[in-house]
């Protein structure tokens, strides 16, 4: 992968002189843009609400631009890339995957803590009210414009290992995908074990994990039900994600236009926010041999939430993914946790 990179870089630098365009465009010039979308193994997200918009982006938009739209994961990069290759001028939208880009960003999980927004209502507050920080920040070391910020949903524990409650994952190897998250899985008493979503159905199936975490109907999607037995729908993180694009792409259009695309993606992500909620609860159902609509149905053994893993889950906001997450973030960009407590912290009713 980091070859696939390195060459996608190269000839970036190498086809720089012929990135040299007029920094806006006449409005009935045709414009074709390449984006990079959410991994098609992400499930109903990315098949019914993303990948239609871009593959009618002119229509959605109103604007002369044709979309040249690829999953992640058909391109030959890593979703840990995606800034990389934003900033290097290969694309021009981005699906933006929030988690697997905080090494390269750490400012953007300020979006996502674990225990922060353990529900849509405060997620969709924590989005709100941090939006402007991570857009500035993008800005200033990407070359990059954020757009929307939208959920996969609340991700929960899915186990191949019987479960009663969170505390029974003590000893257990857990699929994570963030540092924040592993942190807090360590808190418990788990191992986490960092596995890409893709890769994750096998890791369970071989014995790698005996845990993983993630939305349900993500799981669902990528089979997940066939190798555990157990879900319990404590939300750890609401796999918040954006839509974000170059800056050299956005300067090329008129004001006007600037105003129709980011009318689009506020459309995009309202809809995303509605319809993730609706796949949750379903998803649950499906995963659990209920009556569901979107998914396949399994049998898995639903693990009640108890009053006492849910309040663990919300105070590991200040005992683990705050103060974990301050410190990394802060060594990249000094006034990160300040602004985070300034802003995001209200919202929470943290001091």
């Amino acid at each position: 992968m980091k070859a696939s990179l390195s060459r996608l870089l190269a000839c970036a630098a190498l086809g720089a002189a012929a990135l040299q365009v007029p920094t806006q465009v006449q409005a009935d010039d045709r414009m074709k843009w390449k984006a990079i979308g959410q991994p098609l193994a992400t499930g109903l997200i990315q098949k019914n609400k993303e990948q239609p918009f871009f593959e009618n982006f002119a229509a959605k938009t109103g604007l002369p631009i044709d979309i040249d739209y690829k999953p992640i994961d058909t391109l030959g990069l890593k979703d840990t890339e995606q800034l990389r290759v934003m900033k290097a001028g290969l694309f021009d939208i981005v699906s933006l995957r929030v988690s697997q880009n905080s090494r390269d960003e750490p400012t953007l999980l300020g979006l996502d803590l674990v225990g922060a927004a353990p529900d849509y209502a405060t997620g969709r507050k924590v989005a709100q009210a941090y939006f402007d920080t991570i857009d500035k920040r993008l800005q200033k070391q990407f070359n990059v414009k954020l757009l929307g910020v939208w959920p996969f949903g609340p991700q929960v524990l899915f186990c191949k290992k019987p479960i009663t409650r969170l505390a029974d994952i003590k000893g257990m190897k857990v699929r994570v995908y963030d540092q924040n998250l592993a942190k807090f899985i360590e808190l418990v008493g788990g191992t986490p074990v960092p596995v890409s979503f893709p890769d994750t159905h096998q890791s369970l199936s071989l014995g790698v994990v005996d845990c993983a975490i993630t939305g349900p109907s993500s799981a669902n999607t990528a089979g997940w039900p066939e190798v555990t037995t157990h879900q319990m729908p404590l939300g750890f993180q609401m796999a918040l994600n954006g839509y974000a694009m170059s800056l050299k792409s956005w300067n090329q259009l008129k004001p006007d236009q600037q105003a129709k695309l980011k009318a689009a993606f506020d459309g995009l992500t309202s809809e995303i926010w509605s319809y993730s909620e609706e796949l949750f609860q379903d998803a649950l159902n499906c995963n659990t041999g209920k009556e569901c609509k979107t998914g396949k149905p399994f049998k898995l053994t639903n693990v009640p939430v108890s009053p006492a893993d849910l309040e663990l889950v919300r105070s590991a906001v200040t005992k683990v993914s705050l103060p974990v997450w301050a410190e990394v973030c802060d060594k990249s960009n000094p006034d990160c946790s300040r602004q985070w407590k300034a802003i995001v912290a209200p919202v929470l009713g943290l001091k």
